[in-house]
């Protein structure tokens, strides 16, 4: 499961993100959507070690240049563009660039990729889509991302194709806004298999 965060403070972010850590996720997906973004990252591979970091919401070539400056451990698209597939492959970062549709994966696929975020998901057609990607593209795998929630996301995660699951109700903004970690810790352990 990777926590989508949108970080309205930097200090809020690194006990978010610290939080999440507790309560046994790994990995963090900070979007790019606000002034906050970029310090956050960088105070989060700072202060919350043992969490990998991405950086989402990269739409051109200059965010991913400038998630990378501040130490994010891979990037994140909802979509992709040529010069944002050259971008990311000419700086040799991680990179999950986003999809919805076969033609948008195969234009991936030329440029080396096998993992994708498949965004938005449940609008783009869910689990019907991802299972008849799986026919042309037996070997690719996919994140989705967008529309998921407690009750769907377990269905996303047992299809053969799916590596993990993009969501935020976990770090949902009127939970982070009253700081109410214990139940943001119990919503992550829960969604990654050890709640009840």
């Amino acid at each position: 499961m990777l926590p989508v965060v949108t970080a309205q403070e930097v200090d809020t972010t690194v006990q978010l993100a610290s939080t999440l850590l507790q309560g046994g996720m790994r990995a963090v997906e900070i979007t790019l959507r606000t002034e906050a973004a970029l310090d956050s990252i960088r105070a989060v591979k700072a202060e919350v070690p043992g969490i990998l970091v991405a950086a989402g919401t990269i739409t051109n070539p200059n965010d991913l240049h400038a998630a990378m400056a501040v130490g994010a451990d891979f990037c994140v698209s909802p979509g992709l563009t040529v010069s944002l597939l050259q971008a990311a492959s000419e700086a040799g970062v991680e990179f999950v660039p986003g999809v919805a549709t076969a033609s948008e994966i195969m234009l991936g696929m030329d440029y080396g990729y096998r993992c994708f975020k498949l965004f938005p998901a449940v609008a783009v057609g869910g689990m019907n889509l991802i299972k008849s990607l799986a026919g042309p593209f037996p070997d690719l795998r996919f994140c989705p991302t967008g529309g998921l929630n407690p009750q769907n996301f377990r269905e996303f995660l047992a299809l053969p194709n799916v590596v993990c699951c993009g969501g935020s109700w976990m770090v949902a903004d009127k939970l982070v806004k009253a700081a109410r970690w214990e139940e943001i810790e119990a919503l992550a352990r829960e969604a990654m298999g050890d709640g009840d």
